[in-house]
């Protein structure tokens, strides 16, 4: 039994079936049920929807012209084919693109397309709208949980990716977006089977066809659901360790609390398909003073002895009201260093997306963007009132001035 949270609020109404979430045998099964299409026609009306909706990308049953007309408007009646709401799209410098997704009233989400990385280029998508784990050096974390992303969320996260970049039909070559991570908000492992059904459906190969080599789902470490990941989904696994002792990634990543780095790492030893050809990421941020010595160096090689492997080196993003600092770049190099003289592929992750805060650990939803807006202009005015208070040639606070500048 997966370790799912359902936060939900439940509806007594009896919405349109979004087709976008169903697996081939849920869209079988659900056309059978409606009414609109007899069981022994059900596989073949479900191929040629299949095709429609996740190779060509369409969104209106009228196009699907190799469907009876008097059908495709049965079809309309019971089921949707409809994008959720593009509530603020973002272009970095670098080319990174950042997408703010209202899924429903209150629920919005943020997934960032990343060029250049993987085999072209990479969308970082997110399972759970804001995240209960509460790393202590993650934006993201800060945010706190409102419910679980459904099937059909997750994957429209792609299909709005694919809208912008104009990748319908699914292109065999020459792809924009090659590559999935599991990266953005949320842990995926506690939404499991969403994220399960969700890769059944991005890695068919008649519709969206990005291989299952191509999708990684990263972990923060729920040890009892790694087994059934690397079962269910296939999916290259990426682990955010960040500490190599547990009292220091007790801090840092609290889930060590539950299970411990002996408990992790023995899991991931017996992770499914594990091999040199399907190699585990470690993702590692790097905190000034923190995590980042060269002790600290060989104690990651000493646990990560006999694991295929390679190690994400990230330079900590700051945002506002963090107390961490990034290392500096002589002791990320030094870090890396020792790394690859032991034979690990130690790349330093390239920050991306920074100017429109879509780097690493920086999502959040617009809704509590604007809760801390509002908390923001208030400390302004009140600071703008303490001011006339203050005794002549006296200023403000640093911080306090500081804050007032945060947008």
């Amino acid at each position: 039994m997966a370790h799912t949270l359902d936060l939900s609020v439940k509806s007594t109404s009896s919405p349109l079936v979004n087709i976008t979430g169903l697996t081939r045998e849920g869209l079988m099964q659900a056309l059978v049920e409606s009414g609109v299409v007899e069981a022994r026609k059900a596989k073949m009306r479900m191929q040629q929807i299949w095709r429609w909706v996740h190779h060509y990308g369409f969104t209106d049953f009228d196009l699907m012209t190799d469907i009876a007309k008097d059908q495709r408007a049965l079809l309309k009646e019971k089921f949707s084919l409809a994008r959720p709401e593009i509530v603020e799209r973002q272009i970095s410098n670098d080319g990174t693109r950042k997408y703010l997704i209202r899924m429903a009233p209150g629920i919005e989400v943020e997934s960032v397309y990343i060029p250049s990385v993987g085999r072209a280029g990479a969308l970082c998508v997110s399972s759970q709208v804001g995240c209960t784990l509460n790393c202590s050096f993650c934006h993201t974390g800060t945010q706190k949980l409102v419910r679980n992303l459904t099937t059909a969320e997750i994957v429209a996260q792609v299909q709005v990716a694919r809208d912008d970049l104009g990748e319908w039909p699914s292109p065999k070559e020459d792809r924009q977006l090659s590559n999935i991570v599991f990266m953005g908000m949320g842990e995926p492992l506690y939404n499991l089977d969403n994220v399960a059904a969700a890769i059944d459906i991005i890695s068919d190969g008649e519709g969206i066809a990005i291989s299952r080599r191509r999708i990684t789902v990263s972990t923060s470490g729920v040890v009892p659901e790694l087994e059934a990941l690397g079962n269910r989904t296939q999916a290259m696994l990426a682990i955010s360790l960040h500490a190599t002792n547990d009292p220091l990634r007790d801090v840092l990543v609290p889930l060590n609390k539950k299970y411990n780095i002996a408990e992790l790492m023995a899991a991931i030893r017996a992770y499914p398909g594990l091999s040199n050809a399907r190699r585990v990421t470690f993702e590692y941020v790097m905190l000034k003073g923190v995590n980042d010595s060269p002790d600290e160096a060989r104690a990651l090689l000493h646990l990560l002895k006999g694991i295929p492997a390679k190690i994400n080196l990230i330079p900590f993003n700051p945002w506002p009201g963090t107390d961490y600092q990034c290392s500096s770049w002589s002791a990320i190099e030094a870090f890396a260093t020792i790394l690859n003289k032991a034979g690990y592929a130690s790349p330093i992750r390239t920050p991306r997306g920074r100017d429109i805060l879509a780097a690493c650990g920086q999502l959040k939803s617009e809704s509590e963007k604007k809760r801390a807006s509002t908390i923001r202009r208030e400390q302004r005015e009140e600071a703008a009132s303490n001011q006339d208070s203050l005794p002549a040639g006296e200023s403000l606070p640093f911080a306090a001035l500081a804050g007032g500048m945060i947008d």
